[in-house]
């Protein structure tokens, strides 16, 4: 099957494509001195662990039920929360189920460090064997972070979105913002300044390609997130996976017909 770009979604795609490639070559001779600031806040911050606890689980009340996939990277894997219960999982089955009036039967899997290319090859292969009514993808913060290009990011998210639409042709997919970086109180700059400036490019981009799918809906970044959102200043913590699945149930009711 050919994953190429589509023409309907190059309108854009050029424009960020020579910006990316100029910010590169611009930043090329300050590479090291980055490298070594990010490693020094890697230290800083440490590494959460992923949530613990069962990797599936029911949500809400209802006699029918519907099945959730949730796939990607930290968030996914529930990094800042207890448990899946409490994380993005639980939190964003309970806010689908108050949606459509059924119980949500949401299956996990997630990994931290992965990117769209990563989550192709590595995740996807461990998606049970049945289909989905819904599925939600979790990517953009790491692909942010191994600085993809922007037509990268385009030709690996179409493919992964084409390929859990053949595994669950019938199914609504909503796709989650690409990490705001702007809205991190822990990076440093110039790496917050240079990072949100790929961010955001990524999240016009996936504005962009989503726009003509069928049933494809992702959720535009939010310009801030309140206080107690963060569990260390990059992942959300209990309070902002339960403020984040609030937020983007709301734009997906409001801005879509499903």
């Amino acid at each position: 099957m050919n994953f190429n770009i589509p023409a309907f979604a190059d309108m854009g795609l050029k424009t960020w494509q020579t910006k990316y490639l100029i910010g590169c070559a611009v930043i090329l001779p300050f590479s090291p001195l980055l490298y070594l600031l990010g490693q020094h806040t890697r230290r800083k911050i440490g590494l959460l662990p992923e949530a613990a606890g069962e990797k599936s689980g029911r949500a809400g009340k209802g006699e029918e039920t519907a099945g959730l996939l949730l796939i990607g990277e930290s968030t996914v894997a529930g990094l800042g929360a207890k448990t899946h219960e409490t994380a993005l999982a639980g939190q964003f089955a309970r806010k689908l189920s108050d949606r459509i009036g059924k119980s949500v039967k949401w299956t996990v899997i997630g990994k931290n460090g992965v990117t769209a290319k990563r989550t192709i090859e590595e995740l996807l292969p461990l998606v049970p064997d049945k289909t989905f009514d819904y599925i939600l993808i979790g990517l953009g913060g790491n692909d942010v972070l191994k600085l993809s290009s922007p037509r990268i990011w385009r030709r690996t998210m179409i493919e992964l979105i084409t390929r859990l639409r053949e595994k669950s042709p019938n199914s609504t997919i909503f796709i989650t913002n690409c990490a705001a970086i702007h809205t991190s109180p822990v990076l440093p700059q110039p790496i917050r300044f240079l990072l949100s400036k790929l961010s955001k490019m990524h999240n016009a981009n996936a504005i962009e390609f989503t726009a003509p799918m069928n049933r494809v809906f992702y959720y535009h970044q939010p310009r801030s997130v309140p206080e107690g959102f963060f569990a260390d200043g990059i992942h959300p913590s209990e309070f902002g996976y339960s403020v984040w699945s609030d937020s983007m149930m709301r734009f997906f009711t409001e801005t879509y017909k499903w």
